[in-house]
């Protein structure tokens, strides 16, 4: 992974390159052909929760009924906020469960106004606050639909996880030869894709209302560009993008993990080699500037730009800015 590695995005104060953010972008046009290449797209990764939409493909595929809001919160890494405590309930209390149902790891909300919120009512982590509890609330439900065991949801070897990782291999068109399984941090089975795979599974999901309306690639991309604060929250930068671009479909995951998907079937997929999250806003906007995102129909290309500025403060005022290292005028 470090030695194909190409730089993503560099960190300016003053009038020097302050830092430098290396890693490895595809973008693919609506054939799947790549476009864009910076770095190696073959490289595996472990796409961490930008694999959460495909889960959530499987799960419908295995009897998960849920509306639009509630089935972009089971594909979501959400904030914690009230909203999303609430949905994830709704989720559980659907199928007879409640949150003691729940196994994925317990901790406090991401979002620190809704972990203050938490804390100041006397709570600390819990699984329902954990990020990922919309989604393991809909692996439960999953679960029930399809009358399989709810007490051993994230066994490697559990109905839920074999059908999840056939929907990732199909999806992304992987090899299974090349397959790595890991846990990840909320307790599910993870399985490794190519950085290619991911953007292919990315761009054949946002494609698949046209190609495929009542599919169920089609219900997630749909619900998760329909309802894209279930998908983070306030301030999040997968939220404002789908907002900002009608059929938009990205997925952050984390240690600098991205995928997105444009309605047509375009797409993009990237890792920033160091994890971390600083640079994947200005990469993001980056890569969806060189497939055309802000031209498409409906798109606000000044909401894209205000999601694509990371400023370098000094003293408390910008003196810099994150900036990605490819795209228009820049040399990949």
């Amino acid at each position: 992974m470090l030695r194909s590695a190409a730089p993503l995005a560099e960190v300016v104060r003053g009038d020097l390159v302050e830092s430098v953010h290396l890693g490895h972008l595809v973008t693919l046009d609506a054939s799947g052909a790549a476009e864009l290449v910076v770095g190696d797209p073959s490289t595996v990764i472990w796409p961490r929760s930008s694999v959460k939409p495909f889960q959530a493909v499987a799960m419908l595929r295995n009897g998960l009924s849920l509306p639009p809001r509630l089935l972009a919160l089971g594909a979501a890494s959400h904030n914690a906020e009230a909203f999303h405590l609430a949905g994830a309930r709704e989720i559980l209390a659907g199928v007879g469960l409640d949150e003691s149902a729940l196994r994925n790891t317990p901790d406090m909300p991401v979002h620190p106004p809704a972990a203050f919120a938490w804390q100041e009512q006397g709570n600390g982590p819990a699984s329902i606050t954990q990020n990922c509890s919309g989604k393991h609330a809909a692996m439960l439900a999953t679960c029930v639909a399809a009358g399989w065991d709810t007490a051993t949801y994230l066994d490697l070897a559990h109905p839920l996880q074999v059908a999840i990782r056939e929907t990732v291999l199909e999806l992304t068109g992987d090899d299974a030869a090349d397959l790595h399984v890991t846990v990840d941090g909320c307790g599910a089975p993870l399985f490794s894709t190519t950085l290619l795979g991911m953007a292919r599974a990315f761009g054949r999901l946002a494609a698949a209302p046209s190609t495929a309306p009542g599919g169920p690639e089609a219900l997630v991309a749909r619900a998760m560009s329909s309802f894209p604060e279930m998908v983070g929250g306030t301030g999040r930068d997968a939220t404002e993008v789908m907002r900002a671009v009608p059929g938009l479909v990205a997925k952050d995951g984390a240690d600098g993990v991205y995928g997105a998907g444009l309605p047509d079937g375009r797409a993009l997929a990237f890792k920033v080699l160091d994890g971390s999250p600083r640079p994947r806003p200005a990469v993001l906007v980056a890569a969806l500037a060189a497939l055309g995102a802000g031209a498409l129909p409906g798109a606000d290309g000044a909401a894209l730009d205000r999601v694509g500025r990371t400023p370098v403060l000094g003293g408390g005022e910008p003196v810099g800015e994150v900036r990605a290292t490819f795209g228009p005028g820049r040399a990949a």
